[in-house]
This record gives C-alpha cells, sequence and structure tokens, in this order.
C-alpha cells in the first residue's frame, strides 16, 4: 500500500499521524497525553480520532518496521569477583551479553575481612 493510499481523505498530514501513532505505540501514553501534546503543538484532535489513527494504522507501521528491529538475545553471562580500590574490598561485576558489550559495576562491601 502507497503513503498516498493509506492517508487519502484525512484532515491531518501524514507526518503528524504517523508520529501521533509512534508515540503512543512506544511510550505509555493515553489518548489524552497525546491530545495535550498535539495541542502544545498548535493543533486541536480529538482523542477519538487518535483512537481511530491507532487501530487503522498500528498494525500497518508495526508490519513494516518490523523487519528492521533487531533480533534479541536475554542470554547473559555475570562473573563476580573481589577486588581492592585504595585500600578497600569492593565486588566487582562483569556481565557479557551476547553481542559480547561488557558491562562492569563496582560496589563497596566495607564488611569484607580478609
Amino acid at each position: 500500500m502507497k503513503k498516498q493510499n493509506l492517508f487519502k481523505w484525512k484532515h491531518y498530514q501524514p507526518d503528524v499521524i504517523i508520529l501521533t501513532v509512534r508515540w503512543y505505540l512506544r511510550y505509555s501514553l493515553s489518548f489524552r497525553d497525546l491530545v495535550e501534546m498535539m495541542e502544545e503543538r498548535g493543533l486541536s484532535i480529538s482523542h477519538t480520532t487518535i483512537m481511530r489513527w491507532i487501530h487503522q494504522y498500528g498494525p500497518e507501521l508495526d508490519k513494516r518496521i518490523r523487519r528492521y528491529l533487531k533480533q534479541t538475545n536475554d542470554s547473559r553471562r555475570v562473573d563476580e569477583t573481589y577486588i581492592k580500590v585504595k585500600g578497600q574490598w569492593m565486588h566487582l561485576y562483569r556481565a557479557v551479553d551476547s553481542n559480547t558489550s561488557i558491562n562492569l559495576r563496582i560496589q563497596n562491601y566495607p564488611k569484607m575481612k580478609f
């Protein structure tokens, strides 16, 4: 379906409709929150209009962007060890996810005696 056919006979610009639908789907906003946000931009849109846009364009938008989303793997490996920093023992947590991104966290652990 072409962009012109999707938005034929609509009162608002396609960019406004797509932005509103995207904000609703991406962030947990209510229809009335979106009405308020559009009013701040000088647009008067009813919450029922936004609801109809969500029902009409939500599935189409999801179908079009689904192929660009990166598949995720929730697998992570975590290692915990103790290190001495400036004379004080601390926990060092290392996590490696499926993309080999390394996340570090150092946490103070003052009660530890060696």
